[in-house]
């Protein structure tokens, strides 16, 4: 018999078990996902240490966990558990949460063996420069230590540790170039610390909507920079290219934190802390913000009962987000009223065929549809202005995303290669990718690489409204509810079935008169279901 207990999941203490994976009886390998725990910043797995068949659980749904804490019980082959991939992490799994350091199961102790640790994907760069060694031999390491610091022409990324032990030989040393698979060094390791698959080097967390997997060192618009930050300073900040993305942000100047990590690495929360503080009124100036007005704090118990609930995980992480897009980008929004009479009599024909074929069609399809058609006759409105403000990024092609309301908060789904899918295959993404966003279930890289962004209220209701960019992108389209309205034709009022549209886009790459042009065009074609059905070429 193997008790599979819970790993060392950080400082995390009484964690909720929010889904229990396996039943009584179940075989499972090494590895396996056993259940799922959630903290106030991410949810994680619980990998199998061994493998067997499932004797007993001793925890369920709602249930609170710690390190070390019975999760169930196995009757089989106990010396799986000695695996190195036994050692595999309780990994962060939500798309909207940061992303936290590898973990390790308890497992018994093997034989020192020697581990070499390699460069991992870094995209697509090759012959990267080693700009600095962070690490000697004798040193000891851990999983996710930095190791070395690369950069190439458009950004600067650690290079973390697959493994942890004692630092054997360094193989690497300043002015080396490498690339993928080059090695970095060789680590005497055990079974407790044996190589997981590799990180990716100082990747920012996921979000709605997730950054790249190596982020620029100058990831935001120069516009966004705050007036108090010393460039000079932050430019020598000791961090990695998502802090810099987080403190950019947050109008912090790096040159100002202190940082708590190896060698006085800043993290994210050395960032967070620095802005408590000042918040605080402890570092003598404000320099947190864009130089707006503060809110007033108010004593809302003076006038009467309240109820303070805290902000749920996603709304603290895209609150962050939206007001960054609003405060650096210039929104403009256009208003038009697409006339979906025919789609709508056409779509009511074809919805119980489609549902035989496990497509359920909605107007939202028919909507990403039309919206697909506009981008390639605009595609001004699919680009993205570069980190530096003065060039524009013109994509060769279209992934949608599209607002899904979950009960976790707002999430952005992306259906990739839209231009390429008619209106029964963008039906059937809409409904797989938001039954997992409903479930919790979406990987971050399903909410990554967005061009443009529709999100559809015509289900609750409304007439108008501004939906924020969804920074980089420079537009979105806002769809609210439609409704019979009457309509002047052939000299005489008709009822027709309209569809207000929302259009914001960016005031910077996009002006008035293509707004109005683009609006207009996404009408028509909205009006036009039949070029809606065509098959895709």
């Amino acid at each position: 018999m193997t008790q599979i207990l819970v790993p060392d999941i950080g400082d995390f203490h009484d964690v909720e078990v929010i889904d229990v994976l396996v039943k009584v009886g179940d075989t499972v390998a090494v590895d396996t996902p056993l259940v799922t725990l959630e903290t106030d910043k991410a949810t994680m797995d619980v990998p199998a240490s061994g493998a067997g068949v499932v004797q007993s659980l001793a925890v369920k749904k709602g249930d609170r966990v710690s390190k070390g804490s019975v999760v169930l019980t196995l009757a089989g082959d106990q010396h799986s558990a000695a695996a190195p991939a036994a050692a595999a992490a309780a990994t962060v799994v939500s798309p909207v949460a940061p992303a936290s350091p590898v973990q390790r199961a308890a497992v018994t102790p093997m034989a020192p063996v020697a581990t070499d640790v390699t460069v991992p994907d870094i995209g697509d760069f090759h012959d990267v420069e080693v700009i600095e060694v962070l690490v000697k031999a004798g040193d000891t390491i851990a999983v996710d230590t930095p190791l070395a610091t690369l950069e190439t022409e458009k950004a600067t990324m650690d290079v973390p540790s697959s493994a942890g032990g004692v630092i054997k030989h360094v193989a690497i040393k300043k002015g080396d170039r490498v690339s993928k698979g080059s090695v970095v060094l060789t680590v005497v390791t055990t079974a407790a610390s044996a190589p997981v698959a590799s990180p990716q080097p100082a990747a920012a967390p996921a979000s709605a909507p997730a950054p790249a997997p190596v982020a620029t060192a100058q990831a935001a618009p120069t516009p966004a920079i705050p007036a108090s930050i010393d460039e000079a300073a932050f430019a020598k900040a000791y961090a990695g290219p998502s802090v810099r993305r987080f403190a950019r942000e947050l109008g912090v100047d790096l040159g100002r934190v202190r940082g708590s990590g190896v060698k006085g690495r800043i993290s994210h929360d050395d960032v967070k802390a620095w802005v408590k503080q000042a918040l605080a009124g402890g570092t003598g100036s404000a320099p947190v913000g864009t130089g707006l007005p503060s809110v007033p704090v108010v004593d809302f118990a003076k006038f009467g009962p309240i109820e303070v609930k805290p902000l749920g995980r996603i709304q603290k992480i895209s609150g962050a987000r939206l007001h960054a897009s609003w405060v650096n980008l210039p929104h403009v929004t256009q208003y038009e009223a697409a006339d979906i009479t025919e789609l709508e009599v056409e779509r009511a024909k074809l919805k119980d065929k489609a549902a035989k074929e496990g497509v359920k069609l909605t107007p939202l399809a028919f909507i990403l549809r039309a919206a697909v058609k506009a981008l390639q006759e605009y595609p001004l409105f699919n680009a993205s202005l570069d980190a530096g403000g003065q060039n524009l990024v013109f994509k060769k092609y279209i992934h949608l995303g599209f607002a899904a309301d979950t009960p976790n908060g707002l999430m952005v789904p992306v259906i990739r290669d839209a231009d390429r899918k008619d209106v029964y295959e963008l039906a059937r993404e809409l409904a797989t990718l938001s039954e997992k966003a409903r479930a919790g279930k979406l990987a971050g890289t399903e909410m990554q690489g967005g061009t443009f962004t529709v999100s559809s209220l015509g289900g609750i209701g409304g007439t108008a409204f501004t939906p924020i960019i969804n920074a980089p992108e420079v537009a979105i389209l806002g769809v609210s509810k439609s409704s019979q309205q009457p309509v002047w034709r052939d000299g005489q009022f008709v009822p027709r079935l309209m569809l207000p549209l929302s259009l914001s886009y960016d005031h910077r790459v996009i002006d008035g008169a293509n707004g109005a042009r683009f609006a207009a065009f996404l009408a028509q074609k909205l009006a036009d279901v039949r070029g809606l059905l065509e098959a895709v070429p």
